[in-house]
């Protein structure tokens, strides 16, 4: 196995280039819903087999300000917002509850895309998880259970003490949705459209939502 210095990774690091030359993005060539920008985009990333087009990085931050990051996985988006599913008593869930604004960033390298999404989380409500949850598998409903998601503990095997325990107990009927789990939808306020063009001069097309309309502005890079 090679060995690199630290000199060298850095060197390595700064020399890293890629110029992006597959497409333009205009204002006259977006839709003037935003929405029905991104779901053309979305196909687009479906039909060029982009390896998890639905994986985003959701950003959360406390009242302080302090953010946290991490990969999550859309699972629907309509004029309302955009959908995730996840633990309300982990890290992300705690910080939504007292600073609800938030931040999603899609990247599609293969297409040299970036979406930004930026607005207000909230709950969805009780039925629409249910709903979703009934759709996962066995494994995967078992697995929210078992996990105290973001909670220090002690090892692996409280992981798998805790699979094993719920398996048992519903092994005979349907799994329910557990009260502390369910869906967020983030009501977007402003959504970027980002395309990769040669020497760095990127196209930028930021929507922003003014009175409950949307206003198509560019960017510089």
């Amino acid at each position: 196995m090679n060995q690199y210095k630290m000199e060298d990774l850095r060197l390595y690091i700064n020399t890293l280039r890629h110029d992006f030359s597959k497409q333009t993005l205009d204002e006259k060539d977006v839709n003037s819903n935003p929405i029905l920008q991104f779901e053309k985009w979305f196909k687009e990333a479906v039909d060029s087999k982009v390896n998890e087009p639905n994986a985003m990085t959701v950003c959360t931050s406390t009242t302080e300000g302090k953010p946290s990051a991490r990969i999550l996985l859309l699972r629907n988006f309509n004029e309302n917002g955009f959908v995730f599913y996840t633990n309300y008593t982990s890290r992300k869930g705690l910080e939504i509850e007292k600073n609800p604004h938030a931040a999603l960033l899609f990247f599609w390298p293969e297409l040299e895309r970036q979406v930004r999404i930026e607005g207000v989380l909230e709950k969805q409500s009780k039925e629409d998880s249910d709903l979703y949850f009934n759709t996962r598998p066995k494994g995967s409903k078992l697995g929210a259970w078992s996990s105290p998601q973001s909670k220090i503990i002690d090892n692996r095997k409280v992981l798998d003490d805790n699979y094993k325990v719920f398996s048992e107990k519903f092994s005979d009927e349907t799994v329910p949705r557990p009260d502390f789990w369910g869906g967020y939808i983030l009501k977007p306020e402003s959504i970027e459209f980002w395309q990769g063009r040669p020497s760095r001069m990127h196209d930028r097309i930021l929507y922003l939502k003014e009175n409950n309309n949307w206003k198509i502005n560019r960017l510089a890079p």
